[in-house]
């Protein structure tokens, strides 16, 4: 134990700074970005100020010429706030020389059914048939987002309705269909749907591997042994991927030992080389179970098998670390990372924050914001967890510090930040700077959860004020239209 810590103190060696700073250097000077950043700015800038109602105006104010990679651009960074997604969509649709990809269309689709918005869905799936670029994926897309809402019968609607629409279901579809049921924890569901029409649609390794993992996450280790057991029997050998999921499964089951059975016998034999995510499942298993001489052990077996450490990889070192409190450790991989040439993500910066939190030190945790948003966007977990911690430390002023550079840098809020903010404010009694972000919130085109909208009211109705109460409440019901079919 003494030859691995002397061995992480000599290759990581650098703090936090040190490894930003590098990192920041090497960033292009001036802010130099991607063509067409200024029209995404000029774009994102109208869409986060302007009310829903006014934002073509000012996008024909603009001249800016479309093409799809802008609108698609634009599309995702609003994949959080459907109806003002759908407003950019519609305006983009009638500008000269434009025309939407189906990847814009398919983008659009899934953030209205985030929202719930499925007429519009549909009616946008009849417009793409209308033009003739509907495909098997644009289903599949829809499928997922039906699972997602846990709407089964839904789901599979739109699975059985794809023949209407001139597209014969096929393999993938069907597997989309079950890889959609089995993500939405509903793995019975997809099993059932498998025994029914296996014989209509042949499974290939993928078939399987998709019922494996949602047995795995049911948890049923039984059931993906046997899954596993009957694809080999029908002549269907696992790929690298398989082989990942079923590490994966046995991992998240308690099954460590018989994980390493697995990766040993599938580099025995020669079938497949184990990859860079095999090692991070197992890292990332050994952590949670404060194992931390078994993670180094594993990183460095993977090294001297020659296998290239990914973000993936190292993020799962940084988080065993973290989990048995050795920062410094944590802070030194980064350096690692920065010398390999690995950037890291929104998903290290999390890792950190979370520890540091999780330990009371929310100074340490905003420092530590601060230097990796030189290096990284963070992402909506980024600043749920930091808008979360300061209104929990009674720091409301803060959160709204975050709260305002997350709109300077024209990121759009997800459900759960809304929510945190909001709630944060409750607990204060500020009733009215939380009416005007649950306005905010519902004018983006996002459904506030039924417990945060619960609490507002309660208050609302606690101060009288059901005049405002009433104003949100038919704000809220424009956004709770769905039908379920077209």
């Amino acid at each position: 134990m003494a030859t691995r810590s002397y061995l992480y103190t000599c290759r990581f060696s650098l703090n936090l700074t040190t490894v930003c700073a590098r990192n920041y250097c090497n960033l292009p000077l001036n802010g130099e970005a991607p063509p067409d950043s200024h029209s995404i700015k000029t774009i994102c800038k109208i869409m986060m100020s302007c009310p829903q109602l006014g934002v073509e105006p000012h996008l024909n104010q603009t001249c800016i010429k479309l093409s799809p990679g802008l609108v698609e651009d634009i599309l995702k960074r609003f994949h959080n706030a459907g109806m003002q997604a759908y407003r950019f969509f519609q305006w983009a649709g009638k500008q000269p020389h434009y025309s939407h990809t189906v990847r814009a269309y398919h983008t659009i689709i899934a953030s209205l059914a985030k929202i719930r918005q499925y007429q519009i869905m549909w009616d946008l799936v009849n417009d793409m048939r209308s033009k003739g670029i509907l495909n098997v994926e644009t289903f599949c897309v829809i499928m997922r987002s039906y699972a997602r809402a846990h709407k089964l019968e839904e789901a599979i609607y739109a699975f059985n309705v794809m023949e209407t629409y001139g597209l014969p279901p096929n393999l993938p579809a069907f597997n989309s269909l079950l890889s959609a049921l089995c993500k939405s924890k509903n793995v019975r569901k997809a099993q059932e749907i498998f025994d029914r029409m296996k014989e209509q649609f042949v499974p290939d390794s993928k078939t399987y591997t998709i019922l494996l993992e949602g047995w795995g996450k049911d948890p049923n280790l039984p059931k993906a042994r046997q899954i596993f057991n009957h694809m080999i029997h029908n002549g269907c050998y696992p790929d690298i991927v398989t082989y990942g999921i079923m590490v994966d499964v046995l991992c998240k089951g308690g099954r460590v030992d018989e994980a390493l059975g697995v990766v040993r016998d599938m580099d025995a034999q020669g079938a497949c080389t184990p990859t860079s995510f095999i090692f991070s499942v197992l890292i990332h298993t050994y952590g949670i179970d404060n194992r931390i001489a078994d993670a180094v052990d594993t990183f460095l077996e993977m090294e001297r098998n020659g296998v290239t450490p990914d973000i993936a990889v190292y993020n799962a070192l940084i988080g065993a670390f973290c989990k048995v409190n050795r920062l410094k450790n944590a802070f030194r991989v980064l350096n690692e990372m920065n010398h390999r040439g690995v950037v890291p993500n929104a998903r290290t910066c999390n890792i950190i924050m979370s520890s540091l939190i999780g330990r009371g030190d929310t100074d340490e945790a905003f420092r530590v914001f601060r230097r990796m948003i030189k290096i990284c966007e963070p992402d909506a977990d980024t600043y749920t967890m930091l808008i979360k911690m300061f209104c929990q430390s009674n720091e409301l002023e803060m959160a709204l510090k975050v709260w305002r550079y997350m709109s300077f840098r024209q990121f759009v809020p997800s459900m759960h930040t809304f929510s945190v903010l909001i709630n944060g404010l409750c607990d204060k009694e500020k009733v009215s700077e939380a009416c005007v972000f649950l306005e905010e919130m519902i004018e983006k085109g996002i459904r506030p959860s039924g417990p945060t909208f619960g609490r507002l009211r309660q208050l609302l109705i606690k101060q009288k004020r059901e005049d405002v109460l009433q104003f949100l409440v038919h704000k809220m019901n424009l956004l709770i239209k769905e039908p379920l079919f077209d």
